[in-house]
């Protein structure tokens, strides 16, 4: 029976039963083990590769001339690579500037304290904030203690649990703080394992009240400065930093493709966001998804495997403070048909499948193609997929996904100079670009685009 007919009858048949006649392992099982092979053969490629573009660019913050000269590397190596279309496509992004900044601890005793200044904070006068220290526990702690905290420099110390849950007192923790006075805001790393490490990210302000400079500082830090108060010892901090936002500056997606042979106008896009922070070269978070996304085409193209349609690689810009890029794509391209939208932004470790978004009998097709990838571990459908920079086109009704990793070291490096090449692993790295040009050759390949429902 022919593809075209038998994905007409999947979502009508059992997963049992699915699992038997397999379609999809019938006509591209031989293809993706082929893909597999070669993936897992050339094992540095990819890390190879990550690592010149973070030694090359540095940290890559939006508005930063090292974003800039970071893009026109992955462009040129791009166009070396024979890849098709390739281009960055224009789109306006914030530049917040961190200066020099410092936290200095004068009583009990006097000790120069690790700090990073959060995204988008303002900075302090130019002799600093000088503050006795109020250690709270949680928003709820600051609340019940908000009549000590008037012009008092707040710390919230809150342990990692999880992202989502703990990434609220960066977010959150300086309009908090100026709701009770307070005249600066400090949160504990936001992870789960430190070496005296500040992790930086983005924060919030709130037109209602007062705007305060924040900062990160370490796990050990906080922890020192809790044990502190509870033994009654008054801790006095010296905060500096002259961190600003200046006028909007241009950044560009760029972008690379492998053009399709039948359906050139019909896309899969894949990739992740080309932009860092500005304290580290952002080897995993997320250099990498660009990378590996990169290296799939690059493979399919070597093989000479070129799908109906074509298969996008995006390296977004400004994921981290602005969504300026995932937006500036999904205005440029929204009216083009998508099959699929791939992003990974959690790690390039050992991949164990994707996550997806999309109708049922979407699902059961590409539950099927993931068998494919069972070999290397990267098998499974979750739930729900996407990711920041797809989530625009997927708002249009575009199916998503997002890769599946083993994450247990991602947030020990998370937003820290720390995040460089050394805490990815070739190996690990070659499966991702393997899962990713199956799950992208398959789904191009298709005779139909994904069903929407």
């Amino acid at each position: 029976m022919r593809l075209s007919r038998t994905l007409g009858l999947l979502v009508a048949l059992p997963f049992a039963s699915l699992a038997a006649q397999g379609p999809i392992a019938r006509q591209y099982g031989a293809t993706a083990q082929r893909i597999i092979d070669a993936a897992m053969a050339d094992s540095g490629a990819a890390w190879t590769r990550l690592a010149a573009l973070v030694d090359y660019s540095g940290p890559r913050l939006s508005g930063s001339a090292n974003l800039e000269r970071g893009i026109d590397w992955v462009i040129a190596e791009m166009q070396k690579d024979g890849l098709d279309g390739v281009r960055g496509e224009p789109v306006m992004v914030p530049h917040w500037v961190r200066g020099r900044e410092s936290l200095r601890m004068i009583a009990p005793r006097a000790a120069d304290v690790p700090m990073l200044a959060l995204g988008g904070s303002i900075g302090t006068p130019t002799e600093g904030i000088t503050a006795e220290l109020l250690v709270v526990k949680s928003f709820a702690d600051l609340t019940a203690r908000a009549a000590e905290a008037k012009g008092k420099i707040v710390l919230f110390d809150v342990p990692f649990t999880t992202y989502g849950a703990t990434v609220a007192y960066r977010s959150g923790g300086a309009v908090a703080a100026a709701r009770v006075g307070a005249v600066a805001a400090l949160v504990r790393a936001v992870g789960p394992f430190g070496m005296r490490t500040p992790h930086t990210g983005g924060m919030a302000y709130d037109s209602t009240v007062t705007r305060l400079p924040a900062a990160s500082v370490s796990m050990e830090d906080a922890m020192m400065f809790a044990r502190m108060q509870a033994r009654g010892t008054p801790v006095r901090l010296t905060l500096q930093m002259e961190a600003k936002m200046l006028p909007d500056a241009p950044s560009r997606n760029v972008i690379g493709e492998l053009r399709g042979r039948e359906k050139p106008a019909e896309i899969v896009v894949m990739g992740g966001h080309i932009d860092s922070w500005d304290v580290g070269p952002g080897a995993m978070d997320d250099a990498g998804g660009v990378v590996v996304a990169w290296e799939a085409i690059k493979l399919l193209k070597r093989l000479g495997l070129t799908p109906r349609r074509t298969i996008r690689v995006v390296g977004w810009t400004n994921e981290e403070n602005g969504m300026r890029g995932g937006n500036g794509y999904k205005a440029a391209h929204q009216s083009e048909p998508h099959s699929l939208a791939i992003e990974s932004d959690g790690g390039v470790f050992a991949p164990q499948g994707f996550g997806f978004t999309g109708s049922d009998s979407a699902r059961v097709i590409v539950t099927q193609i993931g068998a494919l990838l069972e070999r290397i571990g990267a098998g499974k459908i979750g739930a729900s997929g996407g990711g920041a920079d797809i989530g625009p086109i997927m708002q249009t009704g575009v199916p998503g996904m997002g890769l599946e990793v083993d994450g247990t070291r991602y947030f020990w490096y998370h937003h820290t100079q720390a995040d460089t090449p050394d805490k990815l692993d070739p190996v690990e790295m070659q499966k991702c670009v393997a899962a990713f040009a199956v799950m992208a050759y398959v789904v191009a390949e298709l005779p139909e685009l994904l069903p929407r429902r």
